[in-house]
């Protein structure tokens, strides 16, 4: 009897490293165990011996225990890949690990089965993987996806972020036909020329776990952001916008940068929530596109003295024409921001015509150039022109002066001086001689006569509150062509 133990040992040892048959790594090849096979003499043996079958379990070549029904080994296997194809069924899974049997025939009284601790065991062991697309940059594996099309597919959508699909269509095509010309571009329009991205993205088969398997849509973002998680920070009692910057190895730029509507001055609230995720995209997109404008080329003017007009008088003796250029450049955009434009050619379309201004110098006394100095020394606008109490107020009132010398605004000749009890006390009126007249109100005492010649800035009265007036201020008004207008649209 002990010498039979001995050769059943033997051929134990035999079948653990030829005849070891295996779970493979699908669900048909899981099911496949290969029998040890005896010889009728080595049967009939057995059966005298009352020898009884065992099945010792390895996973991945490590020994895990002893059974005698292997049944429930596989059941085990078959339940868990069954779950996990139905978890994933848009997914190639298959086991992680090898589960193999090596029969062994012992005596009864030998067999010590362990079957619940060696499922348990194996449970513990039992991974699944999916054959998968690795997309890869700077030979690094980034993301994971389905399969080769979805690989395309991620690439594509990101490409479609920046350009449409008719310009997508257009390049695939150029690629296969790449001596076709340009199409024209029309004006304002652009022609894609190139699109690209900034780093390789190549792609391999590879099996992982389809926990780290991401859709289409995850895989184009984590392309775009460097992250699926962009980190969340919610403001406290006493925090700053430098002191969270500080915390999270930001620049307060970068963080107010990340933060739309944030500036330097922004109060913090409690219970805010700040982003303080710097992205750094795995790759960007690069656009080439052909530009045609037409753009407006400003005409030059030129003036000419005439010592016959008046001063202040012009005359407009050649219209100014805009001209017209067509412009094609190239621009290259990164993620949809423009990084270079050059200009590859320029054409005139129209020329410009020089518009020619003739300007009066003759300067004669009574006679004003149309721009006003301040009529008083110093002052302030206490009241500008508009409805006031209800009434219509004509002029500016100006008042608290360095003294209350009154000037004219311009050249001119004095068609009045005198007091008509209207409301205005002591007033001048002064002709310009060129469309427009002045007047000047309220004055304490009034130093011209009609028909004096006065210049520019000279003397003409003493600052008062003659007539309707609260304090002394002066009240001026300014018509031209006889239609009042607002003062301060000529005073200088």
């Amino acid at each position: 009897m002990n010498n039979l133990k001995h050769k059943l040992s033997n051929l134990a040892g035999k079948t653990s490293r030829e005849m070891k048959p295996a779970i493979k790594k699908s669900i048909m090849a899981a099911l496949t165990v290969a029998a040890l096979s005896f010889s009728a003499g080595n049967a009939a043996l057995a059966a005298e011996s009352d020898l009884t079958t065992m099945y010792h379990v390895y996973v991945n070549d490590r020994f895990v225990g002893t059974v005698a029904d292997k049944a429930q080994i596989e059941q085990l296997v078959e339940d868990k890949l069954a779950a996990v194809q139905e978890e994933y069924a848009n997914l190639g899974v298959e086991l992680g690990v090898d589960v193999s049997f090596v029969p062994e025939q012992m005596f009864s009284s030998a067999a010590n089965e362990k079957t619940s601790e060696v499922l348990d065991d194996i449970k513990n062991e039992l991974t699944v993987q999916a054959e998968v697309s690795a997309l890869v940059i700077d030979n690094k594996t980034v993301a994971y996806v389905k399969d080769q099309e979805a690989a395309n597919e991620v690439l594509k959508t990101l490409m479609l972020e920046y350009i449409t699909e008719e310009e997508f269509a257009e390049l695939e095509n150029k690629k296969k036909s790449p001596n076709l010309p340009l199409p024209e571009v029309k004006v304002n329009e652009t022609h894609i020329l190139d699109a690209k991205l900034t780093k390789e993205v190549s792609q391999s088969e590879e099996k992982v776990d389809p926990e780290e398997v991401l859709s289409v849509l995850e895989a184009v973002q984590l392309l775009k952001k460097g992250t699926l998680e962009e980190q969340k920070y919610q403001v406290k009692e006493g925090d700053v916008l430098g002191s969270i910057a500080n915390d999270h190895d930001l620049t307060l730029a970068q963080l107010l940068s990340l933060n739309a509507g944030f500036d330097e001055n922004t109060v913090l609230k409690p219970g805010q929530e700040l982003n303080v995720t710097v992205l750094k995209p795995f790759v960007e997109v690069v656009v080439d596109r052909q530009v045609y404008e037409q753009k407006e080329v400003a005409y030059e003017k030129e003036v000419k003295e005439d010592s016959s007009m008046f001063k202040g008088d012009t005359k407009t003796v050649q219209k100014g024409q805009v001209g017209m250029m067509g412009i094609t450049s190239t621009l290259t955009e990164q993620n949809g921001r423009v990084i270079k434009k050059e200009v590859t050619q320029e054409s005139v379309l129209k020329e410009p015509v020089k518009e020619i201004i003739v300007k009066g110098t003759k300067v004669v006394p009574s006679r004003g150039d149309g721009t006003f100095v301040w009529p008083t020394n110093g002052g302030y606008v206490s009241s500008r022109q508009g409805y006031r109490w209800s009434r219509m107020h004509k002029g500016i009132d100006i008042a608290r002066p360095s003294d209350y010398t009154i000037k004219s605004a311009d050249n001119g000749t004095v068609v009045y001086a005198g007091n008509k009890g209207d409301g205005y006390g002591n007033k001048i009126i002064i002709d310009h001689n060129n469309g427009y007249r002045t007047m000047y109100a309220h004055l304490a005492s009034i130093s011209v006569n009609v028909g004096q010649t006065v210049s520019r800035g000279s003397k003409i009265g003493i600052m008062g509150r003659t007539g309707n007036s609260t304090g002394i201020h002066l009240h001026f008004e300014v018509y031209q062509n006889g239609r009042i207008i607002d003062p301060m649209s000529k005073l200088k």
